[in-house]
């Protein structure tokens, strides 16, 4: 089981649905302040007549992750007011009650790819309930956990890192993301681009993942691709490696790249060319571990 605190992942945010009318926004730990002027800026150039009102609420709130097979079980007997089981509190949902007697709001969410959760508490609270965590979670081999695991763990699942797997240029269905627009809503920001023709292009580069010939060897990240090795210098490079690590679930290199019309090449060989010589991989899905999700419920 794994525990670690807020903050080293959420490039893109999570929002949770409090009511109708209320909603809980969470970012990186540094990237508040941006995410709140980046919607305030929205709200005052482009949708001036909607009725919102947003405020930062980040000095007010801790927040310990909780991830594993055993989270629920941790959490179970700690937890008043909210009703744990998979029917009633499904992967990604939020709940309001208490946690060791303290207000609460309970996320139902996974970086990791295992079942997981965000416990969120009054900020004055945070170490207290951190503390009666780890003490709970004795009896199942509790450890804290921190960035470079959770960037191996969410590598292995396909989960991306906005910014570092993404760019200004990658759409959400180039990153593999497609499912999660609202493709059937009137409108909403970046509808318009998105029906582009260039935005539709099946050459476009697209987030892929990458196993080395090698198993052996880890790829530098920024490390250009070429589909021929043996062109003439300067190389036609069609993309990069964004993401790279041994994973020691699979005892063996995993990575994450975007590539020229990457959907199409699955199970082609590629060309890296390193100053010691060219290294191949095979593009291959971004998910490496678990791709029926059945570890988010687990």
């Amino acid at each position: 089981m794994l525990l670690g605190e807020d903050g080293f992942i959420r490039d893109d945010g999570v929002i949770g649905r409090l009511a109708t009318d209320r909603f809980h926004v969470t970012t990186t730990t540094g990237g508040a302040a941006r995410v709140l002027n980046m919607m305030e800026d929205y709200l005052q150039t482009e949708f001036p007549d909607l009725k919102v009102w947003l405020t930062s609420t980040t000095e007010q709130w801790s927040v310990i992750a909780i991830n594993g097979p055993n989270a629920r079980n941790l959490l179970a007997p700690l937890v008043e007011g909210i009703d744990l089981s998979e029917e009633a509190f499904p992967h990604m949902s939020v709940a309001s009650g208490k946690i060791c007697g303290v207000p609460t709001r309970l996320f139902r969410m996974s970086f990791t790819g295992e079942r997981g959760y965000e416990v969120n508490v009054p900020a004055h609270y945070g170490r207290a309930i951190w503390e009666k965590l780890i003490e709970a979670g004795q009896h199942y081999g509790v450890t804290p956990y921190g960035t470079e695991t959770m960037h191996v763990l969410r590598a292995e699942k396909g989960y991306i890192i906005v910014g570092q797997d993404t760019d200004g240029t990658l759409t959400p269905d180039d990153a593999g993301l497609g499912w999660a627009i609202g493709k059937a809503k009137p409108d909403f920001v970046g509808k318009r681009s998105l029906a582009r023709p260039d935005m539709l292009k099946p050459d476009r580069k697209q987030l892929v993942g990458l196993l080395t010939a090698d198993p052996k060897v880890v790829l530098e990240e920024g490390a250009q691709i070429v589909l021929d090795p043996n062109q003439s210098v300067p190389m036609k490079m069609v993309g990069h490696v964004t993401s790279s690590y041994w994973s020691v679930s699979l005892d063996r290199s995993i990575a994450l790249a975007v590539i020229e019309g990457g959907n199409a090449r699955m199970g082609e060989t590629v060309h890296i060319p390193m100053p010691d010589g060219t290294l191949q991989a095979q593009v291959t899905s971004t998910v490496f571990i678990d791709p029926e999700n059945t570890r988010l419920s687990a």
